[in-house]
């Protein structure tokens, strides 16, 4: 019988270069007869310092690689790709090792554990190349057969040896990694508590920009175990505390810097506070999740929907089908009094309308007197064993079975209209701009008047979010739904101290832009909602598999040379993950030079004005990577790159202007970051006038890196342009006063 077997092995031999993938066979024996392997397949790839390893175990299609058959005749050609097989086997294993090892060198207190399993995968490697060598095998001349494999127990051995070793060394790598993020979520809160602490504005920007890269580094382990992550629950509890963390990183830039501004209002370090507070448990969670734990006394909650309940039991009736006595009446009756205990978060919302109250009523009443019927029916059948009673007992299972769908319809219908609704009613976020324009007046009236409108609206969402989490028929978008029910909670109250701290101080520049980022939040989570909704419907009507396209990426605009190429395209996991990861550095890069534009204070000139709009363009770019903000279409993200880059020419130019007014070593140190701004802003106008055919990922991935990159260069600018200008004016001031004083001087 013959075999084919593929092994595919990265050709490059350093670790550095990339990931190299080790396919591992293992032995699967599922009945004497017929032996069957699997691949443990291994990959390993560079991540900063360190390697980061990931396993994946996959059926392969193959026969075998041991024939059960002791006889089996091979011919030259097939045993010399077996021997392939061994040696490519081994290579990948020796790769593995290597890595390994390097894992081994930078963690001291698993280096001994990482180093024996290295060691077996080694021999494991090493016997199952010397057992398929052709060389060592004795040719037959009669019939151009051999034999192969005469050691069949030692290929076994060598093969469960492999297995086990390489596993060993992926659990120990695998507690690498939660030691670096819980390392990394230590650096974090150390640098938030310095934070919390600090006076002076100067301070503020410094550790600020640790903290930025800290969160980036954060960012990265974060996204890299979310990926990896094969429990949906778990991926969406990560997705959800990512997603606090990043919105709050931006969110503590503005707060901190109205505090430091207004350092005696009260509002202010409300909404501060906060934001530090949302964070620190957002931090707590990702550790819980990483390491599996959870704290003392809490109880996991997520799976306490109708839906849920619903689905367990019918599943529980269903079994008397074929056992009588495996449940209990007992059991089922309370059961259902649990799901229709439930219902009652609907009937006694103030939301619920009267037809949709009185209709789940009724169906709850109906389910009630259907179990009674079934457990009637069911008792006849526990004594008699007749066909008509089998019958009855079948028909009045279906019976509770369809009221339970019918009142399930009815629920999802409930909360899905009210959700519906509430977007609409929404949509405008009037009470959000009136909130900005009390502020800016300074009137305190409509400050409360708006507020009390915005607590209630912030009410009518939680319990709308409770509602639609009975709904939502999976656990990964119950966990999306309690995501945003505490969202609406927070953001709220912040929205209501921001808009505080703004009346108070009507003038305050920073003031107004700490209440429009809160109220970015918002909106935000408005927009998300409407997402979730769709995804809620889909799983309902069975739509549970499709895909959607990436949200940030619209369709294009009809009439637009520039954007024919850019046809909708569906992200993978990989692509969305790459370019949220560009988002987030990007984001933070317009934080930088916030902070550095901040630093200038009223004064105004071309390149305080250039670097304002490029921040601006910059900050809208982030949004745009998340599916939020201004750009609503191709057409938009296209426009906002051309005019990004014509900033960054008449800031090149702006500089350039600026830079003869110095002596010639400062004036260097200007160019030499000018050569670097200018080729990108060339480079970002042709990439955005060139179509590619169907890669719109890679356009918007190159327009995003390219973004980034000027955005450094222009921290890096604003910084030194404002040092350059404070040491130009002291000269200035020194000559003047040298001047004066001769003139003085001449008079005496």
């Amino acid at each position: 019988m013959g075999t084919v077997i593929h092994v595919f092995t990265d050709e490059n031999t350093e670790p550095q270069k990339g990931w190299i993938t080790c396919h591992t066979v293992m032995w699967w024996s599922q009945n004497s007869n017929l032996p069957e392997f699997m691949f443990l397949t291994t990959r390993i790839y560079f991540v900063g310092d360190w390697y980061f390893l990931t396993l994946f175990v996959r059926r392969c299609k193959i026969t075998t690689l041991i024939n059960h058959k002791d006889n089996t005749k091979k011919s030259d050609k097939t045993l010399q790709a077996i021997q392939r097989v061994g040696q490519a086997v081994n290579l990948a294993v020796g790769r593995f090792v290597k890595v390994g090892e390097a894992i081994a060198n930078e963690n001291w207190d698993l280096k001994e554990e990482i180093n024996i399993a290295c060691i077996e995968a080694k021999q494991a490697g090493e016997t199952i190349a010397a057992l398929t060598d052709v060389s060592s095998l004795n040719h037959p001349e009669s019939d151009g057969q051999i034999t192969i494999f005469t050691d069949k127990t030692g290929v076994i051995k060598a093969a469960r040896l492999l297995l086990s070793s390489v596993t060993k060394v992926l659990l120990l790598a695998d507690r690498v990694v939660i030691k670096q993020i819980i390392t990394s979520r230590n650096k974090v809160l150390a640098t938030m508590e310095r934070l919390e602490k600090v006076n002076s504005f100067q301070e503020f920007v410094q550790i600020f920009s640790q903290f930025g890269n800290e969160m980036v580094e954060f960012a990265h382990l974060t996204g890299d175990r979310q990926n990896d992550l094969k429990d949906e629950k778990k991926k969406a509890k990560m997705a959800a505390a990512r997603a606090v963390l990043e919105k709050c990183t931006m969110m503590l830039l503005t707060a901190s810097k109205t505090c430091l501004r207004h350092p005696h209002c009260e509002s202010a370090h409300k909404n501060k506070g906060g934001v530090f507070d949302r964070m620190k448990v957002a931090l707590d969670k990702v550790i819980e999740i990483v390491t599996d734990s959870k704290p003392n006394g809490e109880t996991d909650n997520s799976s306490i929907s109708i839906f849920a309940g619903i689905k367990e039991f019918k599943m529980n009736i269903e079994t008397l089908r074929e056992n009588l006595y495996f449940q209990s009446k007992e059991n089922l009756s309370a059961m259902l009094e649990v799901i229709l205990e439930r219902t009652e978060d609907f009937t006694d919302s103030a939301y619920t309308s009267h037809e949709h109250r009185e209709r789940i009523l009724e169906l709850s009443t109906q389910a009630r007197r259907e179990l009674q019927q079934l457990i009637s029916v069911w008792i006849q059948a526990q004594s008699k064993k007749t066909k008509s009673i089998a019958e009855e007992l079948e028909l009045s299972i279906l019976k509770i079975s369809h009221s339970l769908n019918e009142l399930k319809k009815e629920l999802h219908s409930t909360a899905t209209q009210l959700v519906a609704d509430l977007l609409r009613y929404h949509a405008d976020h009037v009470v959000l701009k009136a909130l900005k324009l009390t502020g800016v007046e300074g009137n305190l009236e409509g400050l409360a008047e708006y507020a009390c409108k915005l607590s209630e609206q912030k009410e009518q969402l939680v319990e709308t979010c409770r509602l639609l989490r009975h709904v939502c028929g999976t656990e990964p978008l119950e966990i999306t739904c309690i995501h945003a029910e505490e969202t609406f909670q927070v953001t709220g109250q912040q929205i209501i101290s921001a808009a505080e701290t703004l009346t108070l101080h009507p003038s305050s520049k920073i003031a107004k832009e700490n209440l429009d980022v809160f109220c970015e939040a918002w909106e935000s989570q408005i927009s998300d909602m409407s997402t979730l909704l769709r995804e809620i419907n889909d799983v309902f009507e069975g739509r549970r598999g499709e895909k959607y396209g990436y949200l940030s990426l619209p369709k294009p605009m009809k009439n637009n040379a520039n954007l024919k190429s850019l046809k909708p395209d569906k992200a993978d996991s990989e692509e969305q993950a790459k370019i949220a990861k560009l988002g987030l550095k990007l984001g933070l890069l317009t934080s930088d030079a916030n902070c550095e534009i901040e630093k200038w204070g009223d004064q105004e000139s071309e390149i305080i004005r250039c670097g304002r709009n490029m921040a601006r363009v910059a900050y809208s770019l982030y949004l745009f990577t998340r599916g939020e903000g201004p750009l609503k279409t191709s057409q938009d993200l296209i426009h906002q790159l051309e005019v990004f880059a014509d900033e960054g020419l008449q800031l090149a130019s702006s500089v350039q202007a600026f830079s003869k007014q110095l002596k010639d070593d400062d004036k260097l140190m200007l160019l030499l970051e000018i050569n670097k701004l200018i080729p990108l802003c060339h480079q970002l106008q042709t990439i955005t006038k060139t179509p590619l055919q169907n890669q719109v990922f890679l356009k918007v991935d190159k327009c995003i890196t390219k973004t980034r990159s000027m955005m450094a260069i222009l921290v890096q600018l604003l910084s030194l342009c404002y040092k350059l200008l404070k040491k130009l004016q002291m000269e200035n001031n020194r000559w003047v006063s040298v001047t004066n004083k001769d003139s003085v001087d001449g008079k005496t």
